[in-house]
This record gives C-alpha cells, sequence and structure tokens, in this order.
C-alpha cells in the first residue's frame, strides 16, 4: 500500500517546525524527515523522527549546495524509503526552507515506481504571520535572511512564498496576523485551498486523504493558465489581470520592466517575444524583483500574453498602460510574427536567441 506523505514548505523556520511537530504528534503512527541545506560547507542535513525521538541524523555532502542536487541525492530516495520500511503509516517531509514541492511532486507524478510506495498527499505550506505583508510584497532575499540554499541563490522572499501559497493545498498562517494579510493569502491562494489560521488548527487526518491533485494544483500554478480568475478576497487587495494575443517588444519591455515588474506587488504570467516566437517566456516576480525565464513550447497553444498582478491598497494607476505600451503594435506585428535577429537583449536571462523560434 503507498503511504501518504504530507510535504511541508515555508520560508520561515520556526512555522515550519511548529507544524511538523503538530503533525508529528497528530497523525497516527507518523515518521518525520527533515532536511536541511548549509550552502556554506556544502552539506545536506537529514534527521529523522517519530514519537519516540531520533531515529536517524545524517549529513550529505553535496556536490553543489542546492535543491535540485538535494532531491536527487537525498530528499526522494529518503522518503521512498521511509515510506517502504513499514514502521510508520505516514510521513511528514519538512523540505528546506526555501524549497518549492513543486519538483517532488513532479518526480512523484512521473516516476511509476515511486508511486507504489508513497504518493504525496497534501502540500502544506506554512508561513509567519509577524510581517506576512511585508514578506510577500517587499523586496528581500533569502540570501539577506540567511535562508538561502546556494551560493547563487538570489531569490527574493517574496517570490518564494508567493509560489509556494499557489501551489499549496493548504496554507497555514502559524502566528496572529491582520485582515489584510489573511486576505493576501486567499487571493493568492488556488480557490479550492484551505486557509488556517494558527498550526494547531491544522486537520492532520484530512491532510492525510488525497487532497493534493497534481494536473488540478498544475493548472493554477502554471506561468501558461488559462481562464478568468476569482475576485480578490476583499476590497483591501487589488488584483490586474493584463492580457493580450500580442507578444511584448523586445526593447521597450527591456526599457520598462520596472514600469510592471517593480513595486509592492506579486506578479506572475507568461508572454512572447517575436524574437522567440515558438516558446512561452515565465514571468515572476514580487516586491520589485523579477525573474524571467524560459517556459515551454508552445506547441498547438495559442501564444499569448498574460501577467496577473497582486497587491494591497490602491492598485498603480500606470499599470494598464504599462502592459499595454510594452505590447507590439499593429504596424510591428506587420514584420511577421518572427523577427530574424541576431540578439535581442534577452540573452542573460534566456540564453542566445538564435534556434529560440
Amino acid at each position: 500500500m503507498s503511504t501518504p506523505v504530507v510535504l511541508i514548505t515555508g520560508v520561515d523556520p520556526g512555522a515550519m517546525a511548529a507544524a511538523m511537530v503538530s503533525l508529528q504528534f497528530d497523525l497516527r503512527h507518523a515518521v518525520a524527515v527533515r532536511h536541511h541545506i548549509d550552502p556554506e560547507r556544502q552539506v545536506l542535513q537529514r534527521v529523522v523522527s517519530d514519537v519516540t525521538g531520533i531515529v536517524e541524523q545524517e549529513e550529505i555532502e553535496l556536490a553543489h549546495a542546492c535543491v535540485s542536487c538535494a532531491l536527487r541525492e537525498d530528499i526522494i530516495p529518503t522518503l521512498d524509503r521511509v515510506a517502504g520500511d513499514g514502521r510508520w503509516a505516514h510521513v511528514v517531509a519538512h523540505l528546506p526552507i526555501g524549497a518549492e514541492a513543486t519538483q517532488v511532486c513532479d518526480v512523484l507524478a512521473w516516476e511509476t515506481r515511486l508511486a507504489h510506495t508513497l504518493h504525496v498527499a497534501s502540500v502544506v505550506t506554512v508561513l509567519s504571520g509577524r510581517a506576512l505583508v511585508d514578506d510577500l510584497l517587499g523586496d528581500d532575499l533569502l540570501v539577506e535572511r540567511g535562508h538561502h540554499s546556494s551560493h547563487d541563490d538570489h531569490r527574493g522572499v517574496g517570490e518564494v512564498a508567493g509560489a509556494m501559497i499557489e501551489y499549496a493545498d493548504v496554507v497555514v498562517i502559524a502566528d496572529e496576523c491582520g485582515p489584510v494579510a489573511v486576505d493576501l493569502v486567499r487571493t493568492l491562494a488556488r480557490p479550492d485551498a484551505e486557509v488556517v489560521l494558527g498550526c494547531d488548527q491544522l486537520d492532520a487526518g484530512r491532510l492525510a486523504t488525497r487532497l493534493h491533485r497534481h494536473e488540478r494544483t498544475h493548472a493554477w500554478s502554471s506561468p501558461m493558465r488559462g481562464g478568468p480568475l476569482p475576485p480578490a478576497a476583499s476590497p483591501q487587495v487589488w488584483v490586474r489581470d493584463l492580457r493580450s494575443g500580442a507578444g511584448f517588444h523586445p526593447q521597450r519591455l527591456l526599457d520598462g520592466l520596472d514600469a510592471l515588474g517593480g513595486g509592492r506587488h506579486r506578479s506572475r504570467g507568461c508572454f512572447w517575444l517575436p524574437t522567440r516566437p515558438g516558446q512561452a517566456l515565465v514571468w515572476d516576480g514580487a516586491g520589485g524583483q523579477l525573474s524571467i525565464g524560459a517556459g515551454q513550447p508552445w506547441r498547438r497553444a495559442t501564444p499569448m500574453t498574460r501577467i496577473v498582478l497582486v497587491g494591497t491598497g490602491t492598485a498603480p494607476a500606470h499599470l494598464d498602460a504599462a502592459f499595454a505600451d510594452l505590447l507590439l503594435r499593429p504596424d510591428e506585428s506587420g514584420r511577421g510574427r518572427y523577427w530574424e535577429v541576431s540578439e535581442d537583449g534577452f540573452e542573460p536571462w534566456l540564453g542566445p536567441v538564435r534556434g529560440a523560434a
């Protein structure tokens, strides 16, 4: 029988630890597997425990201290091993701080061999409520808080926490926070996800059921998501859903990244460039920190540009006009969908332009 695994993600070590302990004691015959990456020493620390105490504790040297290496070299093999051990009925997996559940869920969805041993029952994102709005919309970096996973980890706290909320089946706010913070989380979260106030309010038994549905979660968290969005959770939170069939003009986008990517809001989505028309390009940012990356080929999907922005208070008045200004104009679209150029300025993010079409 496949063993249910509850994945815990977050950017605050205290909040994550509180949730792990709560679930470890509330779930019947549970084992907790906690991983921590030490980028300075290039090691992955693993602690396995149950109600009797620590079962095993080990440090694993990593060829490269990063989440991908940690998952491949120890996290997934350890989950597979303890799930198949026979001593425990549930596994609570405390992922490294800042590590998203996406990669674990993808591997378990693809690897049919692992499905005989374990399955992801639920993904739980745990947040501290002390300064939650600032965490989600501010410009702090993980490295500034000592929570980076590698020497080249320059991700923003808001970018990572926002993506975790969007992927989660349950979001837990571990301590008190104001109503605006709660409404911001509810707006970012998948419409059918639960938002729980306090680790003591977690329904451990329900988390062990199959709350997680990979396809449904991917449809909401994907940069290429389609369909309408639900309204914001309250008037204190604003949402701008900016979309068009046109791509962005490469040079105007380079010059105007701050117009959409700057400021205290969460922004994510996809776009296309006429210099790289065959590939969906990913937009992912928060609090003025913006990442641009290469996504999946469009294949049979119709290329689109869609950027969703979420913030609190009053939405900046310039967003719609700024978005429209970045789009290809009718006279520019006349050049065709593919512009043959040797460079487009996005090489630092996306690699060489040749062959990208």
